[in-house]
């Protein structure tokens, strides 16, 4: 997934905020489940972080391209381990490394609920 720095990304540092890292961090998870996930699952599993890690690394500045990669790591019936990864396109710069911890929740109840094995072997490494 690749997006633009905008002027509403820039803190009182002059770089992209941190919350803004965050933000790009779940933007890309959730592109990542809605294209490879059957429609099935979406509709039927929502999905809760219970952790992130995020290491900064370098700035990213306004008008600067953002490269967003993000793969699932270790995968269980009721948690998801995330990885993602930032850089700035031009350099291919790593910019930021984000570790996260989501929960799969049933849509209407918002409890945690298992993911079916078929839905695991699409995003476990």
């Amino acid at each position: 997934m690749t997006i633009s720095v905008s002027a509403a990304d820039i803190d009182e540092q002059k770089h992209v905020n941190n919350t803004v890292y965050l933000r790009w961090v779940q933007d890309v998870a959730a592109a990542h489940w809605k294209s490879l996930a059957p429609d099935e699952a979406q509709k039927k599993i929502g999905w809760v972080v219970v952790r992130h890690e995020i290491d900064y690394k370098s700035p990213a500045s306004i008008g600067d391209g953002i490269a967003l990669r993000t793969w699932v790591g270790k995968a269980s019936r009721l948690k998801f381990e995330r990885f993602t990864e930032i850089r700035r396109q031009i350099d291919s710069r790593l910019l930021a490394q984000a570790r996260t911890v989501w929960v799969p929740v049933d849509s209407l109840s918002g409890k945690p609920t298992r993911v079916s094995a078929e839905v695991r072997e699409k995003f476990s490494i």
